[in-house]
């Protein structure tokens, strides 16, 4: 689950940022309209956190630019604009939810579990290769009918590798998925996390090899197939 949060307040982003992260949803933090675009362009986001007063403009620009665009992506507007009309003109941009600040946290997660409860479900089927199963959607990989703990690092690799096992994933696209808006890897993170992904898979005899290709990125190999 990736959340994008549109707030200016550095303070509120931060308690947000760690309250989303408690609920151990991938969370991307900007601040103003154009940044909200740019991220929007590159990430595929499940649910959008808006605040109305950005540096920029008016979050309600950015709701009518996206559904505009033709995005679905759940909306729930945040703001202390709390009368009746500007709640209407909110939902009436393109908005799926509207809560007024001040606001308590836990009433904020729960508006987001409902919204993605009603977004669109993504079907995906099971990714089986060598001795593993990995299911997309809830991100768990069993091998021998047993399921293996990941941490979720290991799991974004894992699954991106699957989904071009046999062919060069580049690190750039790696790290992509590892990064989050605001949260700089270190240099070696990518390396560590495939490192420990590879004594994983072989610590369950996966029937899997994770093969460096230098200067190009990593390939996932069967094992089981010659």
């Amino acid at each position: 689950m990736r959340i994008l949060l549109v707030e200016d307040s550095p303070r509120l982003r931060e308690l947000l940022i760690e309250t989303i992260h408690k609920a151990e949803w991938r969370v991307d933090g900007v601040e103003t309209v154009a940044d909200a675009r740019a991220a929007i362009a590159v990430a595929p986001y499940d649910l959008l956190l808006v605040d109305l007063g950005l540096p920029d403009g008016d979050g309600l620009d950015l709701v009518r630019g996206i559904r505009a665009d033709g995005h679905t992506i759940p909306v729930l507007i945040m703001t202390a604009r709390g009368a009746v009309d500007e709640r209407i003109a909110g939902l009436d941009a393109g908005a799926d939810d509207y809560l007024v600040k001040p606001f308590n946290h836990f009433e904020l997660l729960a508006r987001c579990r409902a919204l993605l409860r009603r977004a669109p479900a993504h079907v995906a089927d099971l990714i089986e290769l060598g001795h593993v199963a990995f299911d997309p959607t809830s991100a768990v990989l069993s091998c021998a009918g047993e399921t293996v703990a990941l941490s979720p690092r290991e799991r974004s690799v894992l699954a991106v590798l699957l989904r071009n096992a046999g062919t060069v994933v580049p690190k750039e696209r790696i790290e992509a998925k590892l990064s989050e808006f605001g949260d700089e890897l270190s240099a070696n993170a990518i390396e560590l996390a495939i490192s420990r992904l590879r004594k994983r898979l072989e610590g369950i005899e996966a029937g899997l090899a994770i093969e460096t290709v230098r200067g190009a990125g990593y390939l996932l190999r069967d094992l089981t197939h010659g």
